[in-house]
Order: structure tokens, then C-alpha cells, then sequence
């Protein structure tokens, strides 16, 4: 492969052992402090009016930034932004740790999403301008797409385990020696493409549109969750949403340097990638929230005995991603993975709307997480490979974050919209059933079951939705060359080179 010599990084696989050591983190951080949440709210008098913004402040600051941090990764190169953002992120969670008060706690939450809006974009991309051969490309994106998709319950179990044997501030210390390890092997070994960075002025506009449009959005969501769907407040941001989102693409289409260049998202598969796992983590976020709880107050699981509950799922992702989605990835066109990886996923979340108050977990609950897992990981592989692939190099940090922005604002509206149908679905049960229920404990638990379920079946519905959208626009028309659908050998090399010789 002649062609492609010279843009071969001998460290490359090196660099992706701290590049996933990153992602691992900021993933790990979206889960784990949910069951270090009672802890800290019982240690520092957290009201249960504040306790939400624990997780909030985190979503907030890290989905409204996204677009701007992948695009600071490509004005300031990505290794660099990677780098500050792992300083920042493990600063963060050092005030996070060491919090006296929940003003402090809520701001070092804050701090964490911004940092890690630097972070996550960087990361992706820098994998996007290192691996270009297609069957690398493949290995490369599944040990990514594995942690993407597991680290979430990966931090459910780690959450459980350090605020269970040690104490809930260690689910923020924990993070500081990921973020060294990673920064100083971000420093040694990763050598990052010059001629792929964009010098182009900042879109100053479209930062403030995007960001105030996505905080709206991904706020009105949680007011919606509080305060009821046709509260003043909720329906005010949802309307300021919208207006704030229509002007940031008018802005995008007419300015010389857009913060998210049209072209970027317009491009059918592209779309269609972020899209279904906008969809795909919506359903996935609320199963995480619903099934600790079920395990933990249903049947009584303790937090590092849940914890493990989802280790099988967390197996199976990494099954499905490095072994099924690697594998295929170079032979089959990425519909072909992402359509009946959902659609296996939407059969394991099936099985799992049966539990009750008696369930087994070997008999139920475990073939459900596999199936999820499997499918989710199935997926989840080619979606991150060809999110990033075919875009100009300038625009590949901003390709990136908006793949962290699907599954940012997608995890924020799955769990707001699935708990608003659980919550409902819990008090309508309860009403109806007071009569003839034998003690009030056994109609709480019952009405909790069949909230859960209710939500658990709108969770199918949209992981159905997902795989209909990859499978329809996620097209076997992609660009000759993608290194998702494109073939093994020299020649799909050769087609990749573009995504870091522009």
C-alpha cells in the first residue's frame, strides 16, 4: 500500500489505549455517581428538589457543548484539546470529590460537562485522522464502540462497588488516575495529522445558538420530568428550543466558517447514524435507571450485587462490537449491522417488560441483557466508524461531537420522557388496584413493576424505530471506499486516504 505509507502511524495502537482509556472515563461518569446519589445526597443534605441536578448539571454542560468543543478540536488540533480536557475533567472531579456543600458538588458536576465536551469529540476524531485502512479502521472503532456502549453499565457496577466498601466521593476520585495514565500517554505516543486541523475563524453566533438551543432542550426535558408536560415552564423551553435550533441552521447555511457545517449532517447515512443512536440511547438510558431500581428496591439487591446484575450485558456489548460488528464491518454493508443489532436489542428490552415482583434472574432477566447487549454492541461498532467517516479532516471533530450530542441529548430525553411514562403509569396502578391490594407494601412494589413495564415497552417501540431508520437511511450507496461496507485489501485502503490526506 504504497499510497498509504506515509500516513501510517506506527503508535497508533498504542494511542488507542489511552484514547479508550479517556472514553472509558467520560462514559464511566454518565452512570456512576447515579448510585452514589443517596450517599452524597444523605452526606451533604441534598434536597430531593436539588438531588436531580447532580446528574442534570453534568448533561447539561456537556450535551449544550458539544458542537463547540468539536470544533475547538479542530481550531486547536485534537491531541491538544484531548490533553486539556483530560486536565480539566480529572480538576473537576478532584472539587467534585472534595465537596464540602452541594453548591460545590453542583458546580464540579458542571465543570465536568464542559471539560468533557472537550474531551469526547477529541477523542473520536483523533481515531477518525489515526486508522484509515479499512480493516484496522474496523478493529479500532469496535474496541471503541464496545466502551461507548458498555461503559455505562460498567459504571453502574464500579459506582456500586466504591460507594458500597468505601465511600460515594470516591466515584469522583476515581476518575483522576484514569485521567493521568491517559494524559501522559496522550503526550508520548499520539501524533496527530498538522494538515488535518481547520484554521477558520470561530462561529461565534452559532456557539451561543447551539449551545442555548441544546441546554433548552435538554432542560425543558428534565422540567418535564418535575413539573408535568403542560407546565408553563416545560412547554416555554421546548417553544425556545425550537426557535433557538431553526436560527442556528439558518446562521449554519449562510456564514463562511459554520460551527457545524451543514454538509456534515446532510450527507444520508451520516444523519441516519445519528439519528437512530439518538433513538438507541434514548431507550437504552431509562432501562439502566428503571432495572436499578427494580433490582435494588424491588429485590433487594444491594448496590454492588446490582452492579454486577449487568455485567452480562456489559459482556455482551463487547461481544457484539469486537467479534460480530469488527469482523463484518468490512465485509457487509453497515444497515446490515446496525438494523438487526437494534432489532435484537429491542428483543432483549421485549423479554424484559415481562419481569414482576417474583422474576428470576437467570430464567428472565439475563437472557434480556445478553440479547441487549449483543445488539447494542452489534450496532453500535459500524454507527461510530461511519459517523466519522467520509468527512473532510477540518470537519472531523465536529462529525464527532455530534455523535457524543446524539447520545447526550438522546440519554437526557430517555430519561425524562421514560420516567414521566413510568411515573404515570405507577399512579394510575395504584389508584386502580387500592382496593383489593392484601397491604400496602405489595401495592407500592406491584405499581413500581408495572411503571416500569409501561416505560420498558415504549423503550421496544423506539429501539424497533432505530433499526428502521438505520436500515432505511444508513444506504448500501455509500461512498465507494467506506471503510464500513467497503471490502478488505489494498483498495479499500486506498479509498480511505482522503479522510487524512485532504
Amino acid at each position: 500500500m504504497p499510497e498509504t505509507a506515509q500516513f501510517v502511524d506506527p503508535r497508533r495502537w498504542k494511542a488507542l489505549i489511552f484514547i479508550a482509556l479517556a472514553q472509558l472515563m467520560v462514559v464511566l461518569d454518565a452512570t456512576i455517581v447515579n448510585i452514589a446519589l443517596p450517599s452524597a445526597q444523605a452526606d451533604l443534605g441534598i434536597s430531593d428538589g436539588n438531588r436531580q441536578w447532580v446528574i442534570t448539571a453534568y448533561a447539561l454542560a456537556f450535551g449544550g457543548l458539544l458542537l463547540f468543543g468539536g470544533r475547538i478540536a479542530d481550531l486547536w488540533g485534537r491531541k491538544q484539546t484531548f490533553i486539556v480536557g483530560l486536565i480539566g475533567f480529572a480538576a473537576a472531579s478532584a472539587v467534585g470529590g472534595a465537596a464540602l456543600n452541594t453548591p460545590m458538588l453542583l458546580g464540579a458536576r458542571a465543570l465536568q460537562g464542559v471539560f468533557g465536551a472537550l474531551l469526547a469529540p477529541s477523542a473520536l476524531s483523533l481515531l477518525a485522522v489515526m486508522f484509515t485502512d479499512a480493516k484496522e479502521r474496523a478493529k479500532a472503532f469496535g474496541v471503541f464502540g464496545a466502551i461507548a456502549g458498555g461503559g455505562g453499565a460498567v459504571g453502574l457496577i464500579l459506582g456500586g462497588v466504591l460507594t458500597e466498601y468505601m465511600d460515594w466521593r470516591w466515584t469522583f476520585f476515581v476518575n483522576i488516575p484514569f485521567a493521568i495514565i491517559a494524559a501522559i500517554g496522550a503526550v508520548a505516543v499520539i501524533r496527530e495529522p498538522v494538515e488535518s486541523h481547520n484554521s477558520s475563524r470561530l462561529d461565534v453566533p452559532g456557539v451561543i445558538l447551539a449551545t442555548t438551543g441544546l441546554v433548552s432542550l435538554v432542560y425543558g426535558f428534565t422540567r418535564a420530568e418535575s413539573d408535568g408536560w403542560s407546565a408553563g415552564p416545560t412547554i416555554g423551553l421546548f417553544v425556545a428550543a425550537a426557535v433557538l435550533l431553526l436560527a442556528f441552521v439558518v446562521v449554519e447555511s449562510r456564514v463562511k466558517a459554520p460551527l457545524l457545517p451543514l454538509r456534515v449532517v446532510a450527507d444520508r447515512n451520516r444523519g441516519g447514524v445519528y439519528a437512530s443512536l439518538a433513538l438507541a440511547i434514548i431507550g437504552m438510558f431509562g432501562l439502566f435507571l428503571f432495572l436499578t431500581y427494580y433490582m435494588q428496591v424491588v429485590k433487594g439487591y444491594s448496590p454492588v450485587k446490582t452492579g454486577f446484575a449487568f455485567l452480562p450485558m456489559v459482556a455482551g456489548m463487547i461481544t457484539g462490537s469486537t467479534q460480530i460488528g469488527a469482523r463484518l464491518m468490512t465485509r457487509v454493508p453497515a444497515r446490515l449491522l446496525m438494523g438487526p443489532g437494534f432489532l435484537a436489542a429491542s428483543v432483549g428490552m421485549l423479554l424484559l417488560t415481562q419481569i414482576d415482583l417474583d422474576t428470576s434472574y437467570p430464567a428472565l432477566i439475563l437472557p434480556g441483557f445478553l440479547l441487549l447487549g449483543l445488539g447494542m454492541g452489534t450496532a453500535f461498532m459500524p454507527a461510530m466508524s461511519l459517523a466519522t467517516h467520509g468527512v473532510e479532516p477540518r470537519d472531523a471533530g465536529v462529525a464527532s461531537a455530534m455523535v457524543n450530542t446524539s447520545q447526550q441529548v438522546g440519554g437526557a430525553i430517555g430519561t425524562a420522557l421514560l420516567n414521566t411514562i413510568a411515573a404515570s403509569a405507577t399512579t394510575e396502578y395504584a389508584k386502580s388496584h387500592a382496593a383489593g391490594a392484601p397491604s400496602r407494601t405489595a401495592l407500592q412494589l406491584q405499581s413500581m413493576v408495572h411503571g416500569y413495564t409501561a416505560a420498558i415497552w415504549w423503550a421496544v417501540g423506539i429501539l424497533v424505530l432505530a433499526a428502521v431508520i438505520a436500515i432505511t437511511f444508513v444506504n448500501a450507496g455509500q461512498p465507494k471506499g467506506d471503510g464500513a461496507v467497503a471490502g478488505s485489501g489494498d483498495g479499500a485502503a486506498e479509498d480511505v486516504v482522503p479522510v487524512m490526506a485532504h
